[in-house]
């Protein structure tokens, strides 16, 4: 547990004067749409806008939907304001109806039921790009959002110059600690693009009516101003923890997926392992130039896979990992110190319980301690495999260790057989250890399904005949 780390954003925020924007006239009541996942602040947005709004004399209805979900689930505020209250005869904003859309989730911005209060040209729309998947995910592990179709939705709509993408979340947790401040940052980014029909004055006065994070909400409702007139200044700004985080860089080459891979498997556990990676990768990729010549995906899904398995996560790498200082850097980035107090939850194979009820191993919780726990066990990695690993004997880790071993006899398989014909079969089977997720139980399940589809894929690719299964890309 912990406090968020702020850094300096609220003080940088009262920096140079920001020039107000060209504000939209009120020829008749305008409809404003806030959208979002439920919990995140979408009914304060309304709330705020609408006090604004009153303050300013002017006339203001808001209904609020929420549905059955009012966290996690989509949540939608009409917000109507007028230049007198009597001129408002309907809240909610019908078919066309839309000045603005406050998109807090473009999930939400994007579904049918907020495009059909959308006018091409008319509406303008902010969308946030951080993803939010649905519960979905849940149910189907291969489950990811088509953002790019959905932002085609979203500016067929509304049209190309109405829309304003941009990574609200991100910037907001990197620059107030809280990704709660994102909603409030798009409420400045749409009054800085001239969006809103309300005064920055009014707004902020009502910020501090609501009471609730007064200095944050309005420090973010001015960095969102800040990024509408200059986005990529307010991003030369962002603290560069994540930026500097090898991790979290993606390879741009299979050159660079192989280096990564080695050198991460040297430290997993020594420099003979990496070798027996590089080695069987290198050949499997001499194979697919000289027998499938134009074709490509193969070397590339055995450089990612077999690493996967060769890596797994047993308890000298889950201790290397927490002592390696890239855990502790990152808690450090995030959370303000001296409120830090660790507690881990963990179900070790030779000490966890079984639970009546399920029949499955019971999570632990450990203290602080655990820390240097970890640091001592990291130091006996060279024992995973042999016959002194205390660890080695249990189903799980056997099962582990035949897994690589089953797959390298593969790979070698489908290079020494592969044709440019059987080319996307070879893919398929590269691809298998993929589908197997999780940890005990769960990988086990998994591995049952991943199995089964490996046994259907490599009796085509002997007999030669054509792939019944999508290979992945």
């Amino acid at each position: 547990g912990g406090k968020p780390k702020r850094g300096r954003a609220v003080a940088e925020s009262e920096a140079a004067p920001l020039p107000d924007p060209v504000l939209p006239a009120i020829d008749q009541p305008f409809g404003v749409i806030v959208t979002g996942i439920g919990g995140t602040g979408i009914v304060t947005i309304g709330g705020v806008l609408g006090m604004a709004a009153h303050l300013e004399g002017k006339g203001v209805g808001i209904i609020d939907m929420a549905g059955l979900a009012q966290k996690g689930g989509a949540v939608y505020s009409h917000i109507r304001i007028s230049n007198k209250p009597e001129d408002i005869h309907a809240i909610r904003i019908a078919a066309g109806g839309a000045d603005l859309v406050l998109g807090g989730d473009i999930v939400v911005a994007g579904n049918k039921k907020v495009l059909a209060a959308v006018k091409h040209g008319a509406t303008r729309m902010i969308v946030n790009l951080a993803e939010f998947l649905p519960g979905d995910f849940t149910r189907n592990a291969d489950f990811s959002l088509p953002m790019e179709r959905m932002k085609r939705a979203i500016v067929s709509a509304a049209g190309r110059d109405q829309v304003s993408f941009i990574d609200a979340t991100r910037l907001a947790t990197a620059l107030m600690g809280n990704s709660i401040a994102a909603n409030m940052f798009m409420v400045g980014y749409a009054f800085q693009k001239g969006a809103l029909p309300l005064s920055a004055e009014s707004i902020e006065q009502a910020i501090e009516m609501n009471g609730e994070a007064v200095a944050m909400n309005r420090a973010a409702f001015r960095w969102g101003r800040r990024a509408a007139l200059d986005a990529e200044a307010v991003e030369r700004l962002i603290p560069s923890a994540t930026a500097d985080d090898d991790n979290r860089r993606l390879s741009q080459s299979l050159e660079e997926v192989i280096e990564r891979r080695v050198a991460y498997l040297t430290e997993y556990q020594n420099a003979a392992y990496a070798t027996r990676y590089a080695g069987l990768v290198a050949k499997l990729r001499v194979a697919e130039e000289t027998r499938a010549p134009g074709r490509t995906g193969l070397a590339d899904a055995a450089a990612r896979n077999l690493f996967k398995l060769m890596a797994y996560k047993d308890e000298y790498e889950v201790a290397r990992l927490y002592t390696d200082g890239n855990f502790v850097k990152q808690v450090a980035s995030t959370f303000e110190p001296g409120n830090l107090r660790f507690e881990f939850h963990l179900a070790p194979p030779l000490l966890a319980r079984v639970d009546k009820i399920t029949g499955k191993p019971r999570k632990m919780s450990f203290g602080p301690w655990m820390m240097k726990a970890f640091g001592l066990l990291r130091r006996f990695k060279g024992l995973r495999g042999t016959a002194f690993d205390p660890f080695g004997y249990t189903a799980e880790r056997r099962t582990e260790r035949k897994l690589i071993a089953d797959y390298e006899t593969l790979l070698s398989e489908v290079g020494d057989n592969l044709t440019a014909d059987n080319h996307p079969l070879a893919v398929g089977l590269a691809v298998i250890p993929e589908k197997i997720r999780g940890f005990g139980h769960v990988k086990a399940r998994s591995l049952t399904v991943a199995k089964a589809d490996e046994a259907a894929l490599l009796e085509q690719f002997r007999s030669g005949g054509a792939p019944m299964l999508k290979a992945a890309e």
